[in-house]
């Protein structure tokens, strides 16, 4: 699971259970989009059905 964490001014994504940042960036919205990719990839490989 991901978050995004607000440090001073800027958006920080990261991840909940390493703690890992993904990026730091000026709007919420750029650090959503940021997870979102993640996610993508994540399950990307795995198969369906």
């Amino acid at each position: 699971m991901n978050m995004i964490r607000k440090v001073k001014d800027k958006y920080v994504a990261l991840s909940e259970t390493t703690g890992r940042r993904f990026g730091t960036y000026k709007t919420l919205e750029e650090a959503k989009k940021r997870l979102r990719q993640i996610e993508f990839f994540k399950h990307k490989g795995k198969r369906r059905g």
